[in-house]
């Protein structure tokens, strides 16, 4: 069966020799999970978050299990772009699948900043812009929680990055997700991914303290699962561009029950701490699960849902 996938762009396709992908945090720079599997034969990886310094992240503990799921407030530690490029990327060019950047930054400038230095990195195939940020200028209020900031940002990575295929990674953190994805469409986004994590919290009762240090974290996990599927459903109905399923995706069941609700590809992330072969299996998994429940084109499967 032919698993390959085409994300129609404004000014570039981005073509995937399958659905799965592997979401931003949870799979490191690729490299690390060479070990666990092919990584040839996945549909690409999403590096971790990168900003245009270097940041430290957030004070431990920053990571706990929950129930059916877990929580992190990592606080988006990573190198810096200019580390990425120069020492990360030259390492996993040589592999043959799509490497996607996320971004992220405080302010509209930093974004297109960053937009405009992964620009004419050939091996990057595609940005993934981060817009669950808080804007620094703006008392700290999360870009992808106003239609306007979240355009702003979208039209500034646009203009930084015209050479490359523009994921905007939603929020569910919202009123109103379709009004996010249609703001982000009309400034010039390819595709759009959807779930980031859940805002959640955990407490001890033996401290009387928050799990985490930064108190609140990010929930993600097959307990979010049924509100990945809403928010994709949603999406994909009141858009004209590609969904990128995120939520939940454990086995290739989980990912044709993403494709079935309008999603084009999809991404594995907390699955990723549980196996590191999660992704590997499920591309190795999917061509037998479809044949198992005959659907012979991805394509037509797609958005099939009766309602």
């Amino acid at each position: 069966m032919n698993l390959a996938v085409k994300l129609p762009g404004q000014s570039i396709d981005l073509n995937l020799k399958n659905p799965v992908l592997t979401a931003s945090g949870t799979f490191g720079y690729g490299r690390e999970f060479a070990p666990y599997g092919d990584l040839n034969a996945l549909g690409g990886f999403i590096v971790k978050g990168l900003s245009l310094a270097p940041r430290p992240g957030n004070a431990c503990p920053r990571i706990i299990e929950t129930t059916a799921g877990m929580l992190n407030a990592i606080g988006l530690q990573n190198d810096g772009v200019e580390h990425f490029c120069q020492k990360i990327l030259p390492e996993i060019a040589a592999y043959n699948t799509a490497i996607i950047a996320n971004i992220y930054g405080g302010t509209v400038e930093e974004f297109f900043e960053l937009a405009a230095r992964l620009n004419h990195e050939e091996k990057v195939s595609a940005l993934e812009v981060n817009i669950s940020c808080p804007n620094v200028k703006h008392g700290g209020v999360l870009f992808g929680q106003d239609p306007k900031m979240a355009a702003q940002v979208t039209a500034a990575v646009r203009r930084g990055a015209p050479n490359k295929h523009i994921i905007v990674k939603l929020s569910p953190n919202v009123t109103s997700i379709i009004e996010i994805a249609k703001s982000v469409e009309g400034a010039g986004a390819d595709s759009v991914s959807c779930i980031n994590t859940l805002l959640g919290l955990s407490v001890d009762l033996k401290t009387h303290r928050p799990s985490l240090a930064n108190i609140v974290g990010g929930l993600s996990g097959p307990a979010i699962k049924p509100v990945a599927l809403r928010s994709v459903w949603q999406v994909a109905k009141n858009v004209q561009i590609p969904v990128i399923g995120v939520g939940g995706i454990t086995n290739a069941y989980d990912v044709l029950e993403f494709i079935l609700v309008g999603a084009k590809a999809i991404q594995i992330g907390t699955a990723n701490f549980i196996s590191p072969t999660t992704a590997f299996d499920i591309v190795r998994t999917l061509p037998t699960v479809c044949q198992e429940l005959g659907i012979t084109s991805l394509d037509d499967f797609c958005g099939s849902l009766e309602c």
